[in-house]
């Protein structure tokens, strides 16, 4: 069934709930949290976002759910979504789907991916006004899945990294 995306405005309590549900993350995994970061849209002040926050969780091995799983379904999180040929992810949600918990081991080259565009958007106005405008060009369709969505991006991603990476 077709599906239309909703982009926000930047809300500044997007921050917040990120620090309650990193938090929470931390307290439960302790020490096999070894990275615990915000990423996404709604990590980068003045992007608009699907009003839903992406957290990055860095464990020694994502393919290893018992050394992480069951202390974060204490928190409400179940596995979402198992992708071990892309780089081992895992997709974690709690009750209400507001969070987007992907897990990656050390190591990972998607954890410096992320965080390197992350910083950039934050930094980078003309670049973040570019991934805004294409992003509110997008969720004027329709998609099949959220996912379609998301790949109508990669192109202006690799553009807005590789730009960065070349200076």
């Amino acid at each position: 069934m077709p599906t239309t995306i909703h982009l926000a405005d930047y809300d500044p309590a997007w921050t917040e709930r990120f620090d309650c549900e990193a938090g929470g993350i931390r307290r439960v995994l302790q020490d096999r949290a070894l990275r615990v970061e915000h990423v996404g849209s709604t990590s980068v002040p003045g992007l608009p976002a699907k009003p839903v926050i992406d957290i990055l969780l860095e464990v020694a091995d994502s393919a290893r759910e018992h050394d992480y799983a069951p202390l974060l379904a204490t928190l409400g999180y179940r596995i979402y979504i198992r992708e071990p040929e892309w780089f081992g992810h895992r997709l974690l949600k709690p009750p209400g789907n507001d969070v987007n918990l992907h897990v990656f081991s050390t190591g990972c080259p998607e954890i410096g991916r992320m965080l390197e565009f992350r910083n950039w958007l934050r930094a980078n106005i003309h670049d973040r006004e570019r991934y805004a405008n294409h992003k509110k060009a997008l969720a004027r369709h329709e998609w099949q899945s959220v996912d379609d969505y998301a790949n109508a991006k990669t192109a202006v991603i690799t553009e807005i990294l590789n730009r960065m990476r070349t200076g």
